[in-house]
């Protein structure tokens, strides 16, 4: 057992801090959109000259530097504007942080992994947790050379980050390598050019409490009437007071527009943005706003009625639900997505994947356990390989998509999401869940099973099943426990009652004291389910 790693205790994951909702601009006209676009571009450009400057400084700005930044900015647009411009521009930097720091850690896995192979002989077996040698010496020569370009790239991100240099691309890298690419892309350069300059505009707006409607920039009436404060060079372009421009298109938000228009009316800062979709001609206005955080439910109370263990796959979410006790109760469900196709059409797969499940819940007014997933280290070839298939089905496993919109439904339908450390899950539950609860009428899969382990860590037991009674035929009869004793029941791990006398023919009176004592026994998985846990991945929060 000394192989097994430390395991994170479950914990009750945090409501969202933040909520957005978005409304598409119906009714622009011409003028409107043309306005709108020299605006973006306008601000724009200021915010990549922002963002340059900030790079520039690295590690060495300070709160000096921001306000002389913001100083410059004023004096081409105004002093909100500044402000919004230097706010994107810092959380873009250290976002672009984070994003090193992410690289680093990958290179340094894949490193660690390379030369761990290199060391073995070529042809060495490798086991479950440990990759074994290359398969021949033309692969060895060839990861050799690869270990040197690892080595390389590592070297020089360590150095970027020590000198705090980030590299940033304002409207996307992967637009900006889509340029070399176009008929890969199946774009013209008219069309790249459009879907360029789009994504580099900028018309962000935040948004300040105690003024009107919540924001003086982007101002979104209770009626839905939208309007922008004109940069100063672009002031002659207003067509209302105070250099305002009205646009003809009214918003009305279907979703959460109830407390959007509450805090309209309450002058609560909204922060607003609008943006272009240039693949199907609309422009749309988003609205987020700060929610104080929601006082989550004790880990106890949401365990006090059971939940539904969900183990997440690359096609499906397959769920069980199981008493206090850890026992699964009724069928396995599937509830399944298609991750094909654009970007929109995954998320509506994904939403109304985990509205089934949400709804389902809520019915038996049951919490949700999920595993905290993390699969950033594990889809390099460096760990796996050859296993091409394996790596894209771990990258195609929506954990950030999932995890963000499972913990903002569940906020708003009251449902507990309980976290738990996904190691060994699929492996236990297979080994001790599978095979008893696959019957005739039912066959259980491994990630039926898996959901049940994942069910029984959040309520706290341990994934192995306690053995049933011994048949009737034996001396025990029934003084020994169960598989469905409670907690609670006084002796249910202890040892069978001593009866004087010879039991069996090879066992005499007063042997046998740690018959039932697992610990004693150093069964498999027994004591390290109990021990106390560490984890460094990404919290669910997130």
């Amino acid at each position: 057992m000394g192989g097994l790693r430390e395991m994170a205790a479950p914990f009750v994951v945090p409501g969202p801090s933040g909520v957005a909702i978005r409304d598409r601009l119906k009714g622009l006209a011409a003028e409107d959109e043309k306005v709108l676009r020299l605006v973006g571009d306008h601000l724009g450009a200021l915010a990549s000259r922002d963002l340059k400057a900030r790079c520039a400084a690295g590690l060495e700005h300070d709160a000096g530097q921001w306000a002389q930044r913001k100083r410059a900015l004023t004096e081409e647009s105004s002093s909100r504007w500044a402000g919004s411009v230097t706010k994107a521009t810092h959380d873009q930097w250290a976002l672009a942080r984070r994003g090193q720091g992410a690289h680093i850690q990958s290179l340094e896995a894949g490193v660690r992994t390379v030369a761990h192979r290199l060391s073995l002989p070529v042809g060495a077996k490798g086991g479950k947790r440990a990759p074994g040698g290359y398969r021949s010496r033309q692969e060895w020569f060839a990861k050799s050379r690869r270990l040197c370009v690892l080595v390389g790239r590592l070297d020089a991100a360590r150095a970027d980050r020590e000198a705090g240099r980030v590299c940033v691309v304002r409207g996307g890298k992967r637009l900006l390598n889509t340029r070399h690419h176009l008929e890969q892309a199946q774009l013209t350069e008219e069309q790249w050019r459009t879907r360029w300059e789009a994504g580099r505009r900028f018309l962000q707006a935040d948004g300040e409490s105690g003024k009107r409607f919540g924001n003086e920039t982007i101002r979104v009436t209770d009626g839905g009437e939208v309007s922008i404060k004109l940069p100063a060079p672009l002031a002659h372009l207003a067509n209302a007071p105070h250099g305002r421009y009205v646009l003809a298109a009214t918003v009305s938000f279907a979703h959460r527009g109830e407390q959007w228009s509450d805090r309209v009316a309450a002058n609560r800062a909204v922060t607003y943005r609008i943006h272009e979709d240039t693949a199907r001609g609309r422009w749309y206005l988003t609205a987020s706003w700060t929610i104080p955080p929601a006082q989550t439910v004790p880990l106890a109370a949401a365990r006090a009625r059971g939940l539904v263990g969900v183990d997440t796959n690359a096609d499906h979410l397959a769920a069980w639900r199981l008493d206090a006790h850890g026992n699964p109760v009724g069928r396995p469900l599937r509830f399944g997505y298609d991750l094909t196709g654009t970007a929109d059409h995954r998320d509506a797969q994904v939403r109304h994947a985990l509205i089934r499940l949400l709804h389902w819940a809520r019915r038996h007014h049951l919490a949700i356990a999920i595993e905290d997933l993390d699969f950033t280290a594990e889809t390099t070839r460096e760990k796996h390989g050859r296993k091409k298939r394996f790596r894209k089905l771990i990258s195609g496993m929506p954990t950030s998509r999932l995890r963000a919109r499972l913990v903002s439904m569940a906020a708003e339908l009251g449902i507990p999401i309980v976290a738990v450390d996904p190691a060994y899950t699929s492996r236990w539950g297979a080994q001790h869940w599978q095979k008893p609860l696959t019957s005739n009428n039912r066959t259980t899969t491994r990630h039926d099973a898996a959901a049940v382990a994942i069910g029984r860590r959040a309520l706290g037991h341990p994934i192995r099943r306690r053995t049933a009674p011994p048949p009737h035929d034996q001396s025990d009869r029934t003084g020994h426990r169960t598989v469905q004793a409670r907690p609670v029941a006084s002796g249910r791990e202890g040892n069978r009652p001593r009866i004087p006398g010879p039991r069996t023919r090879s066992v005499g009176a007063g042997c046998g004291a740690n018959a039932v004592d697992q610990n004693a026994q150093h069964r498999s998985g027994r004591s390290a389910e109990h021990g106390l846990w560490q984890q460094d991945s990404l919290p669910l929060s997130l």
